[in-house]
């Protein structure tokens, strides 16, 4: 039996952009060729598609991690690098895509959003041959492509239906829709029957139609964790009304007025605005109890909801009693209500928010050695790509270090005019005004073709 997954955690990481290639032009009868390395490769882009063939997140259940294709780095013969291969990630309608620690929505993948790029890959670096310049001919740097994004992220499914059927366990949600629509569930006579939510389309004579969702039964306590209901209230979200169903004849021996309330209050604890839906009673299993015992339980909720605007049915659904009648009040209803499609705004935005794989430095003093230490894969990298002994190379290097902030930080740990900072291999004179000047350069290898 397949299993109803509407909850998982993956991991995401977009594609490495290539880094720029250093080279020089190696022909015969060619004496000093100028530079001829190639751009690097943009890195592919995490992209996710809803796939109608799908109705829920079971290929993601047990998480996992899934990658872009890194860009392939330049070549000399100004020979680009290949653009990583872009990963798609289908997943059902009505998918919800959140950053996982702050639960912020990255996408709602309903109604027109049918594929969105999640996770865009880093850009190429320029090859050398971008440097060159009438001062610089033989420029002995390029430009390292831009790290990959790395993310954990949240789905979780919310069904897509104008209306909701909520109520406790066995209270008759099952059979309604069976009766109503065109979906089949499978009923029987235990708690949590459903076990995943049900669609079901109810055709109307005259009137519209619309989508319902039989949302697995909720217990008390289920905003907090109780039961299975819990797991399955973000289906009611989007619905656009509540058909709140209640058993009037106590076939499991609890109060109906007081099964309304509860029901009611974990909807307002879970999410304060699903309170705010238009809702409509179906009292039901009416054919259970004696008329005179029928008209006192009705007329109970009658004096207590229909003032509040909860209009009350009462129904059989093995009778049919009520059913008609309140399926057209629904249709009326939704008729009046917005028919704005129910989505989730964009609250994070991975490009200025989520974490870069490379992007990490340190800056830090060195008590022994009395000089201020800057270490990072990110650093490493751009030194190995820049030629310090060249004006032009360190003034690129220099504003690549104020542009990423660690100047400012030798600045915060109070770093003084002539101290040392160290970076790797390399040692430099830190002056006031930004600069830093080399004192002990380890030498740059120029790349031999």
């Amino acid at each position: 039996m397949p299993v109803f997954v509407d909850k998982a955690k993956i991991f995401i990481q977009s594609g490495k952009g290539g880094d720029g290639h250093i080279s020089f032009r190696r022909e015969k009868y060619v004496a000093n060729g100028g530079p001829d390395g190639g751009d690097g490769g943009k890195g592919g882009d995490i992209i996710f598609k809803v796939d109608e063939g799908i109705n829920t997140l079971a290929d993601f259940h047990y998480g996992g991690k899934y990658k872009a294709e890194n860009g392939q780095d330049g070549n000399k013969r100004r020979c680009h690098g290949k653009n990583g291969q872009d990963l798609i990630i289908k997943v059902p309608e009505g998918t919800v895509v959140k950053e996982a620690s702050s639960g912020k929505v990255i996408a709602d993948m309903s109604h027109d959003n049918k594929e969105v790029v999640i996770l865009k890959g880093g850009r190429g670096g320029n090859g050398n041959m971008h440097y060159a310049t009438s001062t610089m001919q033989a420029p002995k740097y390029a430009q390292p492509g831009q790290p990959a994004i790395e993310l954990e992220v949240l789905l979780e499914l919310k069904v897509i239906a104008d209306v909701g059927l909520v109520g406790f366990p066995n209270v008759g949600k099952s059979t309604f829709l069976s009766k109503v629509s065109n979906a089949k569930p499978k009923i029987a006579n235990y708690h949590f029957t459903t076990l995943s939510p049900m669609l079901g389309v109810v055709d109307l004579n005259d009137a519209k139609g619309f989508v319902v969702a039989d949302i697995p039964g909720l217990i008390e306590g289920a905003s907090e964790g109780a039961g299975l209901g819990h797991e399955f209230l973000r289906h009611i979200e989007r619905t656009r009304m509540i058909i709140h169903v209640v058993d009037v004849a106590s076939t499991e021996g609890r109060d109906p007025m007081v099964d309304i309330e509860a029901i009611n209050n974990e909807l307002a604890n879970y999410n304060a605005d699903i309170t705010n839906k238009t809702q409509v009673i179906a009292a039901n299993k009416i054919d259970m109890l004696p008329e005179g015992e029928q008209a006192e339980i009705i007329s109970k909720i009658r004096e207590k909801y229909e003032p509040l605007g909860v209009k009350v049915f009462p129904t059989s659904t093995l009778t049919g009693k009520g059913i008609q009648e309140l399926l057209y009040y629904v249709s009326r209803i939704l008729s009046t209500l917005d028919d704005k499609d129910i989505t989730f705004e964009q609250e994070y935005f991975p490009e200025t928010m989520a974490r870069t794989i490379d992007d990490a430095y340190t800056v830090e003093y060195d008590e022994t050695e009395k000089e201020f230490v800057v270490e990072g894969p990110k650093i490493e990298k751009m030194l190995g790509y820049t030629n310090l002994e060249s004006e032009k190379g360190f003034a690129f290097f220099q504003k690549f270090m104020a542009d990423n902030g660690i100047l400012d930080e030798l600045e915060a740990l109070h770093i003084q005019e002539g101290d040392t900072v160290r970076m790797y291999g390399f040692s430099f004179e830190y002056y006031r005004n930004g600069d830093t000047v080399p004192v002990d350069d380890d030498d740059f290898d120029e790349e031999e073709e």
